[in-house]
């Protein structure tokens, strides 16, 4: 098992983690339940499509069980943000968590769901695993990619957005773990501190990374991508 440690946003703290058989990275735009994307079904189409393949080929990599990881925050229900929101299931989760267990519906058994804090440290205990598992790393990249984005632009959204890419296609675990969370905090980047946190879960191994979608539709990047062991 991989340890890892995040004491502060620099640095990492002695943590077990279970060994990972391979990593899908989703992002989780409320966008993606099609309740909520009437009227930018065009849109948004071919992420939700993305996310789907990332999520089949996760579930038939890992006979071992699914971790999931993604931000903390208020939980949250889908009836919450969603007509009929039942069919996001998952109970009360963090937005991210509970975008995951739409994703998963019927897919996969009894994920384990962990949220990461700010500071990248993980909200509870990683699960003991006797065997490898998938994980599934949600995280949306900066919000402020254009003046219509829900943070206006910045720009460093873009070349902080295009690091995260170039580290996710390259299958750069130090890429990812290097990630500046105070510049990502200011650029509003949903996925940093999750990112850093899952870096230091695939630290024992090499990877081999695949980008699957990269595009910020909305003023907000999305990628969607796959890890396979080397």
């Amino acid at each position: 098992m991989p340890e890892i440690v995040v004491d502060c946003p620099s640095k990492v703290h002695l943590v077990a983690g279970p060994t990972i058989s391979a990593v899908a990275f989703c992002p989780y735009p409320p966008l993606l339940l099609p309740e909520i994307a009437a009227g930018t079904a065009i849109e948004t189409q071919s992420l939700r499509f993305a996310c789907a393949a990332a999520v089949d080929r996760l579930v038939s990599a890992a006979p071992g069980g699914l971790l999931v990881i993604g931000a903390d925050g208020p939980p949250v229900m889908a009836r919450d943000f969603a007509p009929g929101g039942a069919t996001a299931g998952g109970g009360r989760r963090p937005l991210p968590l509970l975008i995951a267990a739409w994703l998963l519906r019927g897919r996969a058994g009894s994920p384990t769901y962990v949220a990461v804090g700010a500071d990248a440290r993980p909200t509870s205990a990683w699960p003991i695993a006797t065997e490898p598992v998938g994980l599934l790393v949600m995280g949306d990249g900066s919000a402020r990619r254009s003046l219509k984005g829900p943070g206006y632009l910045h720009e460093r959204a873009e070349p902080f957005d295009n690091g995260v890419v170039a580290a996710l296609a390259a299958g750069s675990v130090d890429g990812l773990a290097d990630l500046d969370l105070d510049l990502a905090a200011e650029l509003l980047v949903g996925g940093a501190a999750t990112w850093v946190a899952a870096a230091q879960l695939l630290r024992d191994r090499r990877w081999r990374g695949e980008i699957l979608y990269t595009d910020a539709p909305f003023g907000v990047m999305y990628t969607v991508a796959f890890w396979t062991p080397v």
